[in-house]
């Protein structure tokens, strides 16, 4: 764990005021559940830097935007309880317990994952991000769902690097239109040995944070010392799927193994850089799979910051897209992935990502609903159509959202300011063996 900036430290110590107000009986309950452990409520959140100022300028409370200064704020937290849901951030969930979740009744996982997200988040706010297509085509690798790689004859032409300048002018556009965090996408198996590239990537990176916006790259596989150069030049986060679980993976890709993907999101965390990391729905997979990768993320030592949930954009000319067989991606299948990522990673973004245009308002508004709180806005997501800028801001408008701002951290959730009932363990041994026992 990084140190934590003195920001983060004077934010722990002053922004949080507690007391001790659970009612007896929920004490009681809780110290003959978990023998050891504290029960507090969180009574509300004021800034640092409000005090002083008159109560019509106070600023929305707000965690710190970095995701490990976030969660480090809450490392002593066992659990949370509200409305009868119990949740909590934990690193040993077994695919059974995830996939119990997943095969709840849809209205009681709705429930759950919903009353979740409003115990982490504030759930009117969700974060908009635009995805621009910086080389595009060309691709060696064999993704079987991907319309760039040279080995299928699709609709996308090999096109060369971007040039700076380019990349610059959209990200200021997507500035114009709302978005907060700009994301750059290269077709290639990896950045290897391409120099003059990265040299030039670097500088899109530093361009794009010097615009005061959140720079997010998808560039393939990365080395210890290109994910630390990306940091240094202002990367906020790096995008890089697993895609499915490692059992279905050979089915869908051969030119890169799953521990290859896995190595490049432990030299990206190891960077500092907030990862991004999630999967696609409509690969031909089991719903055993979907539990699978969901395992694996939520067994990372560290939760992503964010998980893009893709649904398949079937395109003629690649093998998924030519196969007849693989059912579409429906609205269910979305929701009941997206509430169990929420469950089991309830501080990590879900993102609706790649397929969210095939959905209407209000299918999305369920996904919103089920704990999605981050999306890709504008029309060009890859290579792939996306809803345009003027499409969002009408859905936001008409479901009361508001954008999150960039390298603002997420507001406080209400149910946290005005008091929510936080479990926490003291005997972090005690804490393994009851999760055994309930594992048993």
């Amino acid at each position: 764990m990084n140190h934590l900036s003195r920001h983060t430290r004077t934010m722990a110590s002053s922004i949080l005021k507690r007391r001790s107000a659970v009612p007896n009986q929920t004490l009681q309950h809780l110290s003959t559940a978990h023998p050891g452990a504290t029960a507090i409520q969180v009574d509300h959140f004021m800034n640092s830097s409000s005090s002083s100022s008159s109560s019509s300028n106070v600023a929305t409370p707000r965690l710190p935007n970095n995701d490990r200064e976030r969660n480090a704020l809450y490392s002593k937290d066992e659990e949370r309880t509200m409305a009868g849901v119990t949740a909590s951030v934990r690193h040993d969930w077994t695919k059974e317990q995830i996939a119990e979740i997943y095969s709840l009744p849809f209205h009681e996982l709705m429930y759950r994952a919903a009353t979740v997200h409003r115990m982490y988040w504030n759930s009117s706010e969700v974060q908009q991000c635009t995805l621009l297509s910086i080389k595009t085509g060309g691709c060696t690798e064999d993704c079987s769902y991907c319309s760039q790689s040279s080995r299928y004859k699709t609709f996308v032409k090999p096109e060369p690097t971007m040039k700076v300048k380019e990349v610059l002018e959209a990200a200021k556009r997507a500035k114009d239109a709302g978005s907060t965090r700009f994301c750059m996408g290269a077709a290639w198996r990896e950045l290897g040995g391409k120099k003059n590239a990265f040299k030039h990537i670097l500088e899109m990176v530093s361009g794009v944070n010097g615009m005061g916006l959140e720079v997010c790259c998808t560039l393939g596989m990365l080395t210890a010392e290109q994910a630390k150069q990306l940091k240094e030049a202002g990367l906020t986060s790096y995008n890089h799927n697993l895609d499915t679980s490692p059992e279905h993976y050979p089915n869908v890709i051969t030119t890169r193994t799953y521990q290859d993907r896995l190595d490049t999101i432990a030299n990206v965390r190891d960077a500092g850089i907030s990862v991004c990391c999630g999967g696609i729905l409509g690969l031909g997979e089991k719903e055993t799979d979907r539990v699978g990768l969901l395992h694996v993320l939520a067994t990372l030592p560290e939760h992503p910051e964010s998980v893009p949930i893709n649904a398949l954009v079937s395109v003629e000319g690649t093998p998924l897209g030519d196969e007849e067989d693989i059912d579409k991606v429906d609205a269910f299948d979305m929701i009941r992935m997206i509430a169990t990522a929420r469950i089991v990673m309830p501080r990590s973004m879900v993102r609706l990502s790649a397929g969210r245009l095939s959905f209407s308002d209000a299918e999305q508004y369920l996904m919103f609903q089920a704990g999605a709180n981050s999306i890709f806005n504008g029309d060009k997501l890859l290579t792939t159509s996306n809803p345009e800028f003027d499409e969002d801001a009408m859905l936001f408008k008409k479901l009361g959202f508001v954008g999150k701002p960039a390298h603002q951290g997420p507001m406080v959730s209400p149910a946290e300011e005005k008091g929510i009932i936080i479990t926490k363990v003291q005997n972090h041994s005690q804490t393994a063996e009851r999760r055994m026992e309930q594992a048993a």
